[in-house]
């Protein structure tokens, strides 16, 4: 129990320590976004013929789940959110998973399988992730037979501290667009420029979405791992009291051993004589 008690504290260790990696890329990943979100607003409003007139009649859906394990029901929670929110949708539903351990856990669930693609178990492997998920995005929603569907993306928000079903294509849901009295100058045909920056805010906005799903498992790990050693201590404890215990019933059983050896002896003695 000792071993496993520092392994337990190693696993906790490194779960901190991405927490304190992860926090400078969240912070920049969200000014970047809210930027892009912010330039977007400003163009459609002089633009709002580009704005889309009904909803698209089929969506993809990314589940990010975890890579790794010891993160408490991280994954269970993600699928109950699927199950209550997203079933029911009007359009149909396409789900594409992030993580191992997220895609473990629908063996036999014929409704996600569209994509199954291994997440990120360190910052360091977002890129990597990032990469290989935008390449199927490409391939499904602006070549594909899938060309035209809208994307939505289910994850656990480090920010809010809990599961966020945000949607990203087309582009919607953002800020209110600032009062100007001459419309924004652009170097691009207004469709051009369109396609240009949702393209950029989609590789943004999943970065972040990465990161925060990253994070977010990090400070569950952190917290599961540390409820684990408290248990653990518990148990240590519990059972160096029952050895001490069991240890002072053998030493007392010893002491009377001794004793009845010496009263016999005495009484040997005395019958001799």
């Amino acid at each position: 129990m000792e071993e496993i008690s520092g392994i337990m504290s190693a696993m906790r260790g490194l779960a901190l320590m991405e927490t304190h990696i992860l926090q400078e890329f969240l912070l920049t990943q969200r000014r970047m976004v809210a930027s892009i979100e912010a330039a977007a607003a400003d163009f459609l409003a002089w633009h709002p013929k580009l704005l889309p007139v009904a909803e698209p009649d089929s969506e993809i859906c990314i589940l990010v789940g975890s890579e790794q394990g010891f993160c408490g029901d991280f994954n269970e929670a993600l699928l109950h959110y699927r199950d209550e929110h997203c079933r029911d949708k009007a359009a149909p539903g396409h789900f594409l998973t992030l993580g191992h351990r997220l895609a473990s856990r629908l063996d036999g669930d014929v409704s996600l399988a569209l994509i199954e693609l291994p997440g990120a178990s360190v910052a360091d492997e977002v890129p990597t992730v990032l990469l290989r998920l935008t390449g199927e995005l490409n391939r499904l929603l602006f070549t594909g037979k899938m060309a035209g569907c809208g994307l939505s993306v289910l994850y656990h928000c480090d920010e809010t501290g809990d599961i966020r079903l945000r949607h990203l294509l087309p582009l919607r849901d953002l800020p209110a667009p600032e009062i100007r009295r001459y419309p924004p100058e652009i170097n691009l045909p207004p469709g051009e420029l369109l396609t240009s920056l949702t393209r950029h805010y989609l590789y943004a906005a999943l970065n972040e979405v990465l990161y925060s799903s990253l994070m977010a498992e990090s400070r569950q790990r952190h917290a599961h791992m540390d409820r684990a050693l408290k248990k653990l201590d518990e148990d240590s404890e519990h059972l160096q009291q029952a050895y001490n215990a069991q240890r002072q019933e053998d030493i007392t059983e010893e002491i009377e051993v001794i004793l009845l050896s010496a009263g016999m002896l005495e009484d040997d003695c005395y019958g001799q004589r």
